[in-house]
């Protein structure tokens, strides 16, 4: 069996992560900043052989997709399946206005359990990684960019390394591949 290589991209910045605001489902635009980073992503994988790219629907992760897609000539298709964590009542507020409105869900929050009264680590896991395994799965043997979120990308790692790994960097990539039908962190070349 082929093995894919699945490049998950971080959407580039926007005002709320400016401001280190909790986003969430919340759909802010991009600012010009993270313009500027999916321009910059775009530029790096010209020439790379991404066959297909996806995205989460919300619009920061869908708007640095179609910046990429236009520079590769490519169509985007978007997935819900690919949004950020649902943080429910933490949406819109920095890490100090949650600790202060919220002070013992922040602590377990912290302690790695449900503090928000949105989805689980569990719960974002269920919903990401069969779809990238089905996405990937599509594109058995190539080259597939999936734009989303920090909190996806943790998941993904998580389920593909046992370590969610620092958070990246808006327009910042990781990559992985589905082999043997198992997603695991990429670190050969093809």
């Amino acid at each position: 069996m082929p093995t894919t290589r699945v490049l998950l991209a971080r959407h580039g910045e926007t005002e709320w992560n400016r401001l280190g605001r909790w986003q969430g489902h919340a759909d802010p635009p991009l600012n010009e900043l993270g313009r500027r980073q999916a321009a910059v992503l775009a530029e790096q994988l010209a020439g790379d052989g991404v066959a297909a790219i996806y995205s989460s629907d919300l619009r920061r992760a869908s708007e640095t997709a179609r910046i990429v897609a236009d520079r590769l000539g490519l169509d985007v298709t978007e997935r819900p399946e690919l949004r950020e964590m649902d943080v429910g009542s933490w949406s819109g507020l920095t890490i100090d206005e949650v600790r202060a409105r919220f002070p013992e869900a922040y602590d377990r929050w912290r302690a790695g359990e449900l503090g928000h009264d949105g989805e689980t680590r569990e719960e974002l896991g269920l919903r990401v990684v069969p779809a990238v395994e089905a996405i990937a799965a599509a594109h058995a043997g190539r080259d597939v960019l999936l734009v989303t979120h920090g909190g996806v990308i943790r998941a993904l790692r998580r389920h593909a390394a046992g370590d969610p790994g620092e958070s990246l960097e808006n327009g910042a990539t990781l990559a992985l591949a589905l082999v043997e039908g198992k997603l695991v962190v990429h670190d050969a070349e093809r």
